[in-house]
Order: C-alpha cells, then structure tokens, then sequence
C-alpha cells in the first residue's frame, strides 16, 4: 500500500485545480516507471481518475476519495492535507446540497450581535437551513471536533437571528419559518458523530447525511424561527 499511496499523494500534488502530464505524475513519484504506471491503471480502474493522451484529469470528487484511500490505507493525514485545499471541501458540500435540491450560498459574511460571521456553505430547502462549516485540519483533529461543533453552533444561531434581512441574497429570506441546523464537515470519520447535538459528517458521506436528514431533524441541534418573509429583489 506505501507505494500506491506515493503515486495518490504525486497525483493529488501535481493535479490540484488542473490536468496533469502523466510524466509530471511519474517524476514526483520518484519510482519505476512501470510501477507508476500500474498503480495509475489500478486507480483509473476505480474511477478515481481519468487518463488520456499523456493527460490525468482528477474532478474534486475525485482528489477527495483519492485522498481519504491513502489516509485509510496508513498515509500521513497532516502530508495528505497539504494537497487538498479547503476551497475543495467547499466546493464538494456545495455540490451535495444542490443535488439533494438545496439551494446554496457559499462563503456567506454577515454581521450579527457587533461581530462578524462567515458560513462556508449554507443550503436552503424548506423548511431546512443548513448551515456546514467546512474543516481541513493538519493536526489535533479529534481535539478540535468539539469545539468545531460549539462554534458552529454560534454561528447558526447568529444567522438565525440575523434573518431575516434584505442584505443577504438567499432564497430563505422569504420564507415566513425555518429550522436552522448546524453541521461540520470534515475529510475522515469512520461514521457520523455527534457533539451536544451537533453532527461532524465525513465529507464523503454527506449525500447519505442528507437523505437520512428529514427523518432525524427533530433530535439534531437545531433552531426554530418564524418571521413575516419578504420578497427577494430580482
């Protein structure tokens, strides 16, 4: 497994944001070439990339499942983590959300109780609002999970009580109630955990999360809110 993570950790250093020559790959690697080649095939095979004409093309899809493979199978979370940005994060939750029918603002700055907030993705679809904070830890995850949790707490709740407001662009703002539900993403879980209430969902398992979510939003942390609602702007 060492040697398939070598070639996942050259693929996700040379691929980020763009396609990638397939000597780039082998260079960075620093192994024989026919080894390289074998394990590219290998993760091709999976879906994990796509190979053409001298080309590796990754989708942040898939830089996110090479990446949890190569922690799963021994690789160094903290070496992994400095090849996948949290824009990625991001951009995945985004995604998820818009595929379960949610409509979604990313990197949302607001200001609430004289200081200033950022939601990294929050997701409409009523009467759910979600609100994810997106994490991409090097060390000290384990410790760090709860007061991830407690924060975004905070943050959920300020935004609850900051709509709803004609400053913000989002389709909630027009609705006349919402449930307000806090959520951590994060790269590796082995499950869903949960802090007071508050769920830490592995990036990868987020589109289970969301399927699951109707039926169980009751006994997750969450806020309540009716207000008068006002049409958007066009």
């Amino acid at each position: 497994m060492e040697v398939l993570n070598k070639v996942i950790i050259s693929v996700l250093k040379t691929s980020k944001d763009k396609p990638v020559l397939h000597k780039l790959v082998k260079n960075d690697a620093n192994l024989p070439s026919r080894i390289v080649d074998k394990m590219l095939r290998k993760l091709q095979t999976g879906g994990l990339l796509y190979i053409h004409g001298g080309i590796l093309e990754v989708s942040t899809l898939q830089r996110l499942r090479l990446a949890v493979l190569a922690v799963e199978q021994g690789a160094d979370y903290e070496r992994v983590c400095c090849f996948l940005g949290w824009r990625e994060f991001e951009r995945i939750g985004a995604i998820s959300l818009e595929a379960s029918g949610y409509n979604v603002e990313t990197s949302l700055r607001f200001k609430q109780g004289g200081r200033r907030w950022e939601i990294d993705v929050v997701g409409c679809r009523k009467p759910l609002i979600l609100c994810l904070d997106c994490k991409h830890w090097r060390r000290g995850v384990s410790s760090k999970l709860r007061r991830a949790a407690e924060e975004q707490v905070r943050r959920t709740l300020a935004f609850s009580e900051f709509l709803p407001n004609p400053a913000v662009r989002i389709d909630c703002a027009s609705w006349n109630n919402a449930r307000f539900v806090p959520v951590v993403l994060t790269l590796m879980q082995a499950d869903f955990k949960f802090f007071n209430g508050t769920p830490v969902v592995p990036v990868l398992r987020l589109q289970d999360f969301l399927v699951q979510l109707p039926t169980c939003a009751d006994s997750l942390k969450h806020f309540d809110k009716s207000w008068s609602g006002f049409k958007l702007a066009p």
